[in-house]
């Protein structure tokens, strides 16, 4: 049996476990985006960034 047959046999074929799916998915994308853009952001801004500077300004 194909990947694709079994794919559709086990998740497409319910309405709530291709819900459950599309759900878990989008979490999963929205965590992994997060992280990635907040490393890329913080590589580009090194230096910058209240973190890097904050003991210059703290007594």
């Amino acid at each position: 049996m194909s990947f694709l047959a079994t794919l559709n046999r086990v998740v497409f074929k319910r309405t709530s476990t291709f819900a459950l799916a599309v759900a878990s998915g989008t979490f999963f994308f929205e965590r992994t985006f997060d992280v990635i853009s907040l490393a890329i952001f913080e590589s580009i801004n090194k230096g910058k960034l209240w973190k890097d500077i904050k003991d210059k300004y703290e007594e």
